[in-house]
């Protein structure tokens, strides 16, 4: 096996110089890419508690030319400290020769991976992309959300709720530079029925989302990745499950989807997005009523952001 065949000069990236190479819409065609390809090999990750409420991530993943490990921290005490809650970085090496090639900035590469695998579920699932888009969150996620789907799925609305009036605020001034109509809303329970597009990506420490959908809404739930957080009422999880379609990013949602197994569902019975391209599971109409989509992450997501990073 040949080596990736340029020089072997590694890049260490900041935050911008990572944004720069993973624009929305591409990286959403390479997660894509990702999960039609046979040579993907993505072990589970570790989780270990850290003293104080945080936890340390190690996410390893290949494929036939390359291998990542990501490394964050994730602090939630950091919220509205001005430190991130997400640190750390995505090593990328060359699979033949073992060489590192780039160092990816992990927070970067953990909102847009996100933003981008919840906006090629939406191009995917959603029964209805017209808009307006409700941004339930106006953090990180909620900001690089708001890009990728006013930048892969052209919506021109957006309703945002946040329990801080100012990060709502300034997102809606990021939004209406961006060209949106935005709109600070309270309380997106309120709202919910006017708007098929979701995105719940908040702390996760309490429920903000229990009203039921309209019957063409797509809700994409990223804020909970583990058994304990919650950012759906039960009554909501198990609507979604009767009366619509529910999909998960990966099988490891089935221990870690804290909405889902907090409502007592059965978590294993619910089609991947990768059943669903593959198409091992139906793809939805406007029939099957509102869809469910639920993100716990995967590295797999990482190495996709690394493939669409890494010069050729």
């Amino acid at each position: 096996m040949q080596g990736l065949g340029y020089s072997a000069v590694m890049s260490l990236l900041n935050a911008t110089e990572t944004a720069a190479r993973l624009p929305y819409p591409e990286l959403a065609r390479e997660v894509s890419a990702l999960l039609h390809d046979s040579s993907v090999q993505v072990p589970p990750r570790l989780v270990q508690a850290l003293p104080g409420g945080g936890s340390l991530f190690v996410m390893p993943a290949l494929d036939s030319r390359i291998a990542i490990t990501k490394l964050i921290s994730y602090t939630p005490a950091n919220a509205g400290t001005g430190r991130p809650a997400i640190q750390g970085d995505v090593v990328v090496f060359d699979l033949a020769t073992g060489e590192r090639r780039l160092v990816l900035d992990g927070p970067t590469v953990t909102a847009r991976r996100t933003a981008a695998v919840s906006l090629l579920a939406a191009q995917t699932l959603a029964p209805n992309t017209q808009g307006p888009l409700l941004i339930v969150g106006a953090g990180v996620q909620g900001r690089a959300h708001l890009e990728a789907f006013a930048a892969g799925l052209n919506v021109k609305g957006v309703l945002i709720a946040s329990r801080s009036t100012a990060s709502a605020q300034a997102l809606a001034d990021h939004a209406r530079a961006l060209g949106l109509n935005a709109r600070v809303v309270p309380d997106p329970n309120a709202v919910l029925a006017d708007c098929p597009l979701v995105v719940t990506c908040t702390p996760a420490s309490g429920i903000v989302l229990q009203a039921l959908p309209r019957p063409d809404a797509f809700i994409a739930a990223v804020g909970a990745f583990t058994p304990k957080m919650v950012e759906l009422s039960l009554e909501l999880c198990r609507h979604m499950a009767t009366q619509g379609m529910v999909v998960l990013d990966t099988r490891d949602a089935d221990h870690e989807a804290g909405d889902l197994l907090q409502a007592g569902l059965d978590v294993a019975q619910f089609a991947t997005l990768q059943d669903v391209l593959l198409q091992k599971k139906n793809r939805p109409d406007a029939k099957v009523g509102p869809v469910l989509f639920k993100s716990c992450g995967w590295a797999g997501w990482d190495l996709a952001a690394a493939r669409l990073a890494l010069p050729i």
